[in-house]
């Protein structure tokens, strides 16, 4: 482990000693492996390691060329909040008054163009765990996939739009406080740095580095403007893309949707590691992240001379999910296309797991309720009180499984 940390210290402090001289090239590998080390111990928001990712973030940033684009001609853009829950406010990254302060970095391709491409990501995650952790316990959260993944990509996307495609202007942002609440990207919809008039649309890369075997990917905010179904299907490489037409999600995207400005949401899946300690670098899919590069590199492109999309408001599909008083304490897969909804993970001592629910099984039927798609599971699911029992189906390797769960 200290030969690895040692590493990444060196890639560091090669990037901070070598501006003048030509950039080193840094793989997605090596940004995921400094930023999901445990040395910046979970990024979580406004602590001292979230800074220093912020400082590794803008010498990139530097080192590719982007222009600084943060407040006062500096990469960063600082906002400060009071968590929703009480964070102790003796916590050493809190002031006198139980504030936080996070940190966007921002950097800029100015092409004197008309329009601008906003593509970020965030960067901050969980910690050492706590509220939003699927851990019980207290352990660093590195946050390979969620989300070193999507900075590691942006990053990768910057390098190669820097000199080419000189229709647009590109903002690269790496957000803070997205684990909080979107509250980075919020903040700079409020209080932008440049003239949001002018965006043309905003890609949000966020959990792309579990790319699957059979290559699905996710795509939400399809809705937001008429083409988006032509260009991401015409340009697709081999992807089996599932499609969601929703502006609004629990991601930075929604912030950029709300002031009217097209975008998407880049995904690949949850998996058992989320949120927990377990999500880091070594288990990422690279290979499939330089796809997806690619495959955003091939939309912007074909939109290059396009005019500015026209923005199209989207049913929020959140308003539509049931309030539940139980859980069944499993990850679903929002990837799954088939018929009822896939088990991607089974927590430890949750009703699923002392049922004897598995990894992989299909639940088709809940109570009385049948089991197609992820609504009327949620649906199924909200009717259940804690002391319930119910009947459980699922489809367990091609054969009909019944089980009892008690909530």
């Amino acid at each position: 482990m200290m030969r690895k940390l040692m590493v990444l210290m060196v890639i560091f402090i090669g990037l901070v000693s070598c501006k003048k001289e030509a950039p080193k090239k840094v793989t997605l590998q090596e940004d995921i492996a400094f930023l999901a080390s445990d040395s910046l111990a979970g990024r979580e928001t406004g602590t001292p390691q979230e800074i220093m990712a912020a400082e590794y973030l803008k010498q990139r940033m530097e080192n590719l060329g982007l222009l600084p684009k943060g407040n006062m001609g500096t990469y960063f853009q600082t906002f400060t909040f009071k968590p929703r829950t009480d964070p102790h406010s003796e916590a050493e990254f809190t002031t006198s008054d139980g504030s936080i302060t996070g940190t966007n970095v921002i950097g800029y391709v100015d092409n004197k163009a008309e329009t601008t491409i906003v593509i970020g990501a965030h960067y901050d995650h969980l910690g050492m765990g706590g509220e939003g952790s699927l851990y019980a316990g207290e352990a660093i959260h590195n946050g390979a996939d969620d989300n070193a993944s999507g900075v590691a990509v942006m990053l990768k996307l910057a390098e190669k739009l820097k000199d080419s495609i000189p229709e647009n202007n590109y903002l690269f942002m790496a957000f803070s406080g997205e684990e909080m609440g979107l509250l980075g990207s919020n903040y700079f919809c409020k209080n932008p740095t440049i003239d949001l008039t002018t965006v043309d649309y905003m890609i949000n890369l966020d959990m792309v580095g579990r790319l699957r075997e059979d290559k699905t990917l996710s795509i939400s905010g399809t809705g937001t403007a008429p083409i988006w179904n032509q260009v991401l299907n015409a340009n697709n490489p081999g992807f089996k893309l599932v499609l969601s037409e929703s502006g609004v999600g629990p991601s930075d995207h929604t912030s950029f949707y709300l002031q009217n400005i097209p975008a998407l949401h880049f995904f690949t899946g949850q998996h058992e590691d989320y949120h927990k300690p377990s999500d880091d670098y070594d288990k990422l899919n690279y290979a499939g992240m330089e796809m997806i590069t690619n495959y955003i590199f091939a939309i912007i492109s074909e939109l290059k001379d396009d005019a500015k999309l026209t923005f199209r408001t989207t049913k929020n599909e959140s308003e539509e999910v049931p309030r539940f008083k139980v859980g069944l304490g499993v990850m679903p897969d929002y990837l799954f296309d088939g018929k009822g909804m896939r088990i991607d993970g089974v927590t430890e001592s949750r009703p699923a797991a002392v049922a004897g629910l598995q990894k992989g099984d299909v639940v088709v039927q809940l109570g009385d309720s049948t089991v197609i798609d992820m609504m009327s599971y949620m649906r199924a699911l909200s009717v259940f009180e804690e002391g319930d029992t119910a009947k459980v189906v699922v489809n367990r390797k091609g054969k009909e499984v019944e089980a009892k769960v008690v909530f």
